[in-house]
């Protein structure tokens, strides 16, 4: 499988958009993602960096109930 891409937070925020997710607002650096499905509403905060930590990426893939080869699919 392959390693996580270095990604920008503006970057990350246009994959998540692909699987549902909707900016909601903005507080100082961190963009707030929403999404509303059956199960109920989910929020990712998304630091608006350059480059995304390693661990921080793959936080936000967790809280955003993706898996990492679902989440690669979407980088493609």
């Amino acid at each position: 499988m392959p390693g996580l891409p270095v990604l920008s937070g503006r970057k990350l925020v246009q994959i998540l958009a692909k699987a549902g997710f909707t900016p909601a607002r903005q507080k100082g650096s961190h963009i707030i993602l929403v999404k509303t499905d059956e199960s109920g509403k989910h929020a990712v905060v998304v630091p608006d960096h350059k480059e995304i930590d390693r661990g921080t990426l793959l936080e936000i893939i967790r809280q955003a109930g993706l898996k990492k080869p679902e989440f690669l699919k979407l980088v493609k």
